[in-house]
């Protein structure tokens, strides 16, 4: 990409999309186009059509999706699985028929089998059944991932997709209905601790393992392979660590202050035993993340505050 290059980032308003704008922003890319949903519906294919043909973009980035865990997904299943197809397909194929030089599609860790072998390497892809709980999400990524596959084996499109692990940091979702763990997390112990709760329930029974990846590092990380990375095999980005949603709690609770117990639901579903990316690729490639659990908690629960969620 060159610094006069016209660049769309779909999902611009979201954690990964804000944080990739804040990359290039900080990389000194200024012809930068953002359409909010409001401006344009990526799930309808003319309105999307018409976009590119007037905007004429060089690079995309498809960090636009319908997200949520584990509640949301299990009770929007259809609407996890068509709005998402119906924004990955319409954008993709836009993207081709106004000779877009190169796009990046974002997908989810949620896309390996969920007994595949850890940590999860590439090559795992379609080995076994997904995870019920998130399974329309996944199938949706899986098409993108494909439809990226096929459109360079068909039309010698240079598309290239990355799985992150799970993400947290700024402009993320923390709504307690709709938000992922470490998110929903920071909200519970933070409305416990100005409430003076005595106790938190949490879903599980905490013995999950999870790995977290800071959006800024995502952002480089998308940066990084737009600028160097031309293949078909999509690419793992994560931390290569990981620790058990008990010990994640653990850590949240101490970050935001609260004092009380911990009680954990085992009515509830855990989802996934274990979750922990193979990240061999992306280090071969020359990028490794820079932000600790720790500082990036920290600094997500600053955000968290400064946009006085109560």
């Amino acid at each position: 990409m060159n610094i006069s290059d016209k660049i769309y980032i779909a999902g611009h308003r979201g954690m990964v999309g804000s944080a990739i704008m804040r990359k290039l922003i900080k990389e000194g890319f200024t012809n930068i186009i953002a359409k909010t949903s409001s401006e344009l519906d990526l799930k309808q294919q003319q309105g999307v059509n018409d976009f590119f043909e007037k905007e004429k973009p060089d690079y995309v980035f498809v960090a636009a999706a319908k997200v949520g865990g584990i509640m949301a997904n299990n009770t929007y299943k259809a609407e996890f699985l068509y709005d998402n197809l119906m924004i990955e397909a319409n954008i993709i194929h836009a993207s081709y028929k106004n000779n877009v030089k190169k796009l990046l599609f974002l997908g989810s860790s949620c896309i390996y089998p969920k007994l595949a072998p850890q940590p999860l390497k590439e090559e795992y892809l379609l080995s076994g059944l997904l995870e019920p709980t998130n399974e329309p999400y996944a199938i949706a990524k899986i098409a993108g991932i494909k439809l990226c596959e096929y459109y360079r084996e068909q039309y010698g499109c240079n598309y290239i997709s990355a799985m992150p692990t799970n993400l947290y940091g700024p402009n993320d979702n923390y709504d307690l209905q709709t938000s992922h763990v470490l998110p929903a997390l920071i909200h519970k112990f933070h409305l416990a601790k100005i409430n003076h709760s005595l106790s938190v329930a949490l879903w599980g029974s905490g013995s999950p393992k999870r790995e977290f990846l800071y959006a800024d590092d995502l952002a480089n990380a998308c940066f990084y392979l737009m600028q160097n990375y031309n293949e078909k095999q999509f690419v793992n980005i994560g931390t290569g660590e990981d620790l058990t949603i008990h010990e994640l709690a653990s850590l949240i609770k101490n970050i935001v202050g609260y004092k009380g117990e911990i009680i954990w639901d085992r009515t509830k579903p855990d989802g996934t035993p274990r979750k922990l990316m193979d990240v061999s690729k992306i280090h071969s490639l020359g990028w490794t993340h820079e932000i600790g659990l720790e500082e990036g908690i920290k600094k997500a629960y600053e955000d968290f505050l400064s946009e006085n969620v109560g």
